[in-house]
């Protein structure tokens, strides 16, 4: 339950910020319909209860389904399956993700049904598909990621300068809407469960990218749509709005059609997990019941969810962008900035970001300057979004691809953890918030001006969002690792060498104890360790040595070995007899943590600032 209450406070916390906004707008500036204001009421409280169950089933179902069949993948021997079972994961997680229908039925309504929601939806989850495939290949081989998006965006880069307005606007949105509440996640899970299952020395680095890689497979799935097919010059067509009355009627009446909509997307992973369980998993009963109970809320939340974005939150964002781009074009500017500062900083995803960044980086970065440049970042980002709309000569390319461009070099200069990290960031802005309401309001703004073309000018606002986060963070990661090579270059030259630092030995004889035992013991040493008597320990993650089963990947040549840890215990040496003995006599540890000691003398070294002689021992 207290999960379940955490989940209603992560999105309450990004949805009110925006409800009290548009409330102000409302009553201040924009007169909108009753019905309208009651039904964006009633549809922000769905949203709320929708997103909130979805969450929670995400985290029940997908996430476990994501670590299962991560160790499918990593474990496998033929290269075949392992393409086979990285695209089908990639596909199928995305034809099931909330933002992407959302904007697949936007740009079918945009073209006038030129481009049929259906199409857009599976050629972007096919991108994925393939691009998650190639992204796993990268981490089991341990290929440098910037080197491997340097390759991705340059031919994005390329294939940006032929196709047309229409579908370079499509594609990078789409990309930006593939990083939603569902596939990030589960993506995430594929990855850290492959990088956690391979280990080695870049596995902090391969925990991170994948999300970032997926992301570049609805762009380049879009664009060669463009070309194959030739379209070019789709002039979009929203129509003429039409006012629907009434606040609950309409919400029901959309409530069949979302539902099989859903059950289709949601159906296609589940399937696949249940033939792989029924096959090889063979998971207990008790956790096979949380799964299907975790896939039992993901259907209900984006029944939900989706009622509550067509019904409410999409009709209010078209009518305030259509009134506010009547009234003044600075304010449609203003209005959009300000959305996106709050839309970032109220953003839970934003705050776990920065959380990782700052721990990566020793508290160097702080979280709030993380914050900050987000939140500056995508305000700017939206802002620019409607310059586009109101100024016919501003296109997109003009920022997306130069911005795309700098992130590759920037990700030459960076520090490879950041650069994971800040491509897995393309989807922490653009979320439920992005991909409804900021949305619409660009597509309502775009129908009423008469230079605007919906289908260029409308969308493009995902794609915007999405690429302040990538920049953002590695320009913080430059920041980084250059002032890491400033600071270890005035240490060398104000301490000198080692050899040179006055050492003395202490007068205080210890013992160093080293115990191994399998992943997930480690805890439970500590705490007997200090029930014998010792001080603290440091935990170390290692591999299984020679006398362990491995496994043999013989295509990507890797040898996979059963994880351990390393408990590194300082101890008096009176004591560390004790502390060893009181450890190997816990008969679970030894069973089934198989765990060993080893006790080793040693010496506590000081440096001795009282003397410019270097004090010596023999030990």
């Amino acid at each position: 339950m207290s999960s379940l209450i955490d989940k209603v406070k992560e999105v309450a916390k990004t949805l009110i910020p925006v409800v009290v906004l548009v409330l102000i707008i409302c009553f201040t500036i924009v007169d909108v319909g009753t019905d309208v204001l009651f039904r964006f009421l009633v549809g922000s409280v769905l949203l709320l209860i929708g997103l909130t169950i979805f969450l929670w089933g995400v985290d029940m179902a997908m996430n476990p389904i994501g670590e299962y069949m991560s160790k499918e993948v990593a474990t496998s021997k033929s290269p075949v399956k392992i393409a086979v079972l990285g695209f089908l994961l990639g596909f199928l997680i995305t034809v099931a993700e909330p933002d992407l229908l959302i904007l697949g039925n936007q740009i079918e309504e945009a073209s006038g049904g030129t481009l049929s929601s259906f199409l857009i939806v599976y050629m972007v989850s096919i991108g994925v598909g393939a691009m998650v495939t190639l992204g796993i290949f990268r981490l089991l081989r341990d290929r440098p990621l910037n080197r491997f998006m340097a390759v991705t965006y340059g031919i994005i880069l390329i294939l940006g300068l032929l196709v047309s307005q229409e579908f370079l606007a499509i594609a990078f949105d789409s990309s930006g809407a593939t990083t939603g509440a569902l596939t990030t996640p589960f993506v995430l899970a594929l990855s850290l469960g492959l990088s956690n299952v391979k280990g080695g020395k870049y596995a902090e680095e391969n925990s991170f990218g994948l999300v970032g890689i997926m992301s570049a497979g609805p762009i380049l799935a879009v664009m060669l749509l463009s070309i194959i097919s030739g379209q070019k010059n789709i002039h979009g067509d929203a129509g003429e709005y039409i006012f629907q009355k009434g606040v609950i009627g309409p919400i029901l009446e959309a409530v069949p059609h979302i539902f099989i909509e859903s059950l289709v997307a949601l159906l296609p992973i589940t399937i696949l997990f249940f033939i792989y369980n029924f096959t090889k998993f063979k998971i207990k009963k008790s956790e096979m019941v949380q799964i299907i109970k975790g896939l039992i809320f993901c259907l209900l939340g984006l029944v939900i969810f989706l009622t509550a974005v067509n019904c409410g939150f999409m009709d209010m964002g078209r009518i305030i962008g259509m009134e506010l781009a009547q009234m003044s074009s600075s304010l449609l500017i203003g209005i959009g900035f300000v959305l996106g500062l709050i839309v970032v900083l109220v953003e839970p995803a934003v705050h776990v970001l920065g959380s990782q960044i700052e721990e990566v980086t020793g508290g160097y970065i702080p979280i709030n300057l993380i914050r900050m440049t987000l939140s500056l970042g995508v305000g700017t980002a939206i802002a620019l979004s409607m310059v586009r709309i109101v100024v016919p000569e501003v296109k997109l390319w003009y920022f997306i691809l130069p911005g795309f461009a700098l992130a590759v070099f920037l990700s030459f200069k960076s520090n490879p953890v950041f650069v994971g990290i800040a491509y897995d960031a393309g989807g922490v802005a653009s979320g439920p918030m992005t991909a409804t309401f900021v949305l619409a309001l660009a597509q309502g703004a775009a129908t009423v001006i008469d230079t605007a073309n919906v289908l260029v000018d409308g969308f493009g606002v995902i794609a915007m969002v999405a690429t302040a986060p990538v920049l953002s963070i590695m320009a913080l990661g430059t920041i980084f690792e250059r002032r890491k090579v400033v600071e270890l270059k005035h240490s060398a030259e104000e301490t000198g060498s080692v050899a040179d630092m006055p050492i003395a030995v202490s007068d205080f004889n210890h013992d160093c104890l080293i115990a191994i035992v399998n992943r997930g013991y480690a805890g439970y040493v500590v705490d007997l360790a200090r029930e014998a008597g010792a001080t603290g320990a440091t935990v170390f993650h290692g591999r299984g040595g020679t006398d362990h089963p491995t496994v043999i990947l013989p295509i990507v040549n890797i040898e996979l070995m059963p994880e351990k840890e390393l408990i590194c215990l300082i101890t008096d040496i009176d004591k560390s007899e004790n502390v060893a003995d009181f450890i190997l006599k816990d008969t679970e540890l030894v069973e089934k943590g198989e765990v060993a000691v080893y006790i080793s003398p040693t010496f506590a070294l000081i440096k001795d600032f009282s003397s410019d002689e270097t004090s010596t021992a023999t030990v």
